[in-house]
């Protein structure tokens, strides 16, 4: 059986790819201050966009050229388990999720973005498959080494301010509810209905926490 070219991810690492040449060929256009998580103007401009686009912009090439090759490598294994459109979802809500935590934790000047939002949520949404397939030795040789990765990752991250933390814990949350919900193809047997709906139902409460938690910082209440 020929296995199906992961289009999802092909097209995220060009859009991704398409945003930083321009970042890097139109610098006037100050990209990233019109386009990353910048808790201010949401709050008080209310530029929404900003839990979507910070996903997609970089800060330097060393940090485009990071993600991009995760993103390449782990993109394909997903999205081979996952399907296209179950991919996409997953790798799109746990940007979302991984923005929505900046938003509630990080300092109200800090303006961050970046892929990896996203990426760790694909390492929270695999690791929700290893979970699941405990019988199949390969997924569970890739589950122990992308856990050890997520490990090492945010170890730096308490050590380096540079690495939006909040954002990676966001994305893995993110990720393991949202690959919880979508389940994978053709295993009914291994995602239970209820556990499905359980998951997507606190995925929507980590969303409003974080808006609250984000609002708090300006003194603002729902």
């Amino acid at each position: 059986m020929k296995r199906e070219k992961p289009y999802v991810m092909y097209t995220l690492f060009a859009i991704n790819t398409v945003v930083f040449l321009m970042q890097y060929l139109l610098p006037g256009l100050a990209i990233e201050n019109q386009l990353g998580m910048f808790s201010p103007s949401i709050v008080f401009q209310h530029q929404y966009w900003r839990f979507v686009t910070p996903m997609f912009i970089h800060f330097g090439l060393t940090h485009f050229a990071l993600n991009g090759v995760i993103l390449y490598y782990m993109g394909q294994q997903c999205e081979a388990i996952f399907g296209h459109v179950r991919f996409a979802i997953v790798y799109l809500l746990s940007g979302v999720m991984g923005n929505f935590a900046s938003f509630a934790f990080n300092q109200p000047t800090t303006l961050s973005g970046g892929a990896s939002t996203a990426i760790f949520g694909l390492f929270g949404a695999f690791l929700v498959i290893g979970m699941h397939y405990r019988d199949n030795g390969a997924v569970q040789a890739l589950t122990r080494q992308f856990a050890l990765f997520i490990l090492m990752n945010l170890v730096f991250g308490l050590f380096d301010s540079t690495i939006d933390i909040w954002g990676h814990l966001g994305g893995i949350i993110g990720g393991a509810l949202t690959g919880w919900a979508v389940a994978v193809p053709h295993a009914q047997d291994r995602f239970s209905t209820r556990a499905r709906v359980t998951s997507g139902m606190f995925f929507i409460f980590a969303i409003v926490l974080f808006v609250f938690f984000g609002l708090r910082k300006f003194n603002l209440f729902l």
